[in-house]
């Protein structure tokens, strides 16, 4: 069995330690001969081996993720593992097989996943102070318990997503992604959610004494917020509908913003397409401020000096 490894996933390896690319190169042998070896991660079609870090020199506990096809093996990310996850020696792994969701459930998963790589590849050579800035991948529970408080099932495409970054922690309050906007913590989902629900339900008090064509929704249940205004500031931002797979905009002071119609998918392909090709950029215009991303609709007096555009 061929096990393939991306360049970009080579590349994190080495960002996370000098042991981890030996740690990578005997998993792969590990599983040309049993392909099976990992377990399911939460994510259809995505096996999950856990590296111990007592196995290898100069390497912390991994987790590593992968895709199984009939005749071959990629792995699809390398993250340091979460606390919580306890890692197993590799040669102890189960051999649980895979249940493989729809193809269309997988595309959407890989597409996620290079868009997310290609991100954080340019982050990790052009700002490292944002890549450091990023969370790491949520673990399957902390995501299923995220689904429990919001009550709605989160889409296999944000879950995957989490899995790979759950949050960004900015550089001076902003975060890497258009607009300095950020990605949420699970933690800021779960508040803005319930904030917004509440805002919900105190219009549906008032919509019963209101005509049918004035009544007013600021919020849905299947409303998730993902991305904020900036790290600390959840006045407005991107919600995912998880009943159409569209990103919407929402915002605390409920201006009517329009549709983004944009699919996470398509939103975080943009934000790459951007950062590899600034010149081509046209939803905003990635730069640096010392080692941080700062994009340029939101440059303030303090940066414009420092201020250079990102070249591709």
């Amino acid at each position: 069995m061929n096990v393939g490894i991306p360049p970009h996933i080579r590349d994190t390896a080495i960002q996370l330690g000098a042991g981890v690319p030996y740690a990578l190169k005997v998993l792969a042998g590990h599983l040309a001969d049993d392909p099976d070896m990992g377990r399911p991660s939460g994510l259809p079609g995505i096996l999950t081996v856990m590296v111990d870090a007592d196995l290898f020199e100069d390497c912390p506990a991994l987790a590593i993720g992968y895709i199984r096809e009939p005749d071959r093996i990629e792995i699809r990310y390398v993250n340091p593992a979460p606390a919580a996850e306890p890692a197993a020696d590799i040669r102890d792994q189960g051999r649980e097989q895979v249940q493989h969701a729809d193809p269309g459930t997988d595309v959407v998963i890989r597409e996620i996943t290079d868009a997310w790589q290609r991100i954080s590849r340019r982050l990790q050579h052009d700002a490292p102070e944002s890549q450091a800035a990023l969370r790491r991948g949520a673990d399957p529970a902390a995501i299923t318990a995220l689904e429990e408080d919001l009550g709605v099932q989160v889409p296999a495409e944000l879950r995957t997503l989490w899995s790979l970054a759950a949050g960004d922690d900015g550089v001076n309050g902003a975060g890497c992604l258009p607009g300095n906007e950020a990605l949420m913590t699970l933690d800021a989902v779960a508040a803005v959610h319930r904030q917004q629900m509440e805002s919900q339900a105190h219009q549906d008090t008032l919509n019963t004494r209101r005509p049918e064509h004035d009544r007013i929704t600021v919020w849905k249940a299947a409303w998730i917020p993902v991305v904020s205004y900036g790290v600390a500031d959840r006045t407005s931002g991107l919600y995912l509908d998880a009943e159409t797979g569209y990103l919407g905009r929402w915002s605390r002071y409920n201006e009517d913003s329009g549709g983004e119609r944009d699919t996470l998918v398509t939103y975080l392909e943009d934000v790459a397409d951007m950062l590899e090709s600034p010149a081509l950029a046209t939803r905003d215009q990635p730069g640096l401020v010392g080692g941080a991303l700062v994009w340029g609709s939101r440059l303030d007096a303090t940066q414009e000096r420092r201020w250079r555009s990102l070249s591709g």
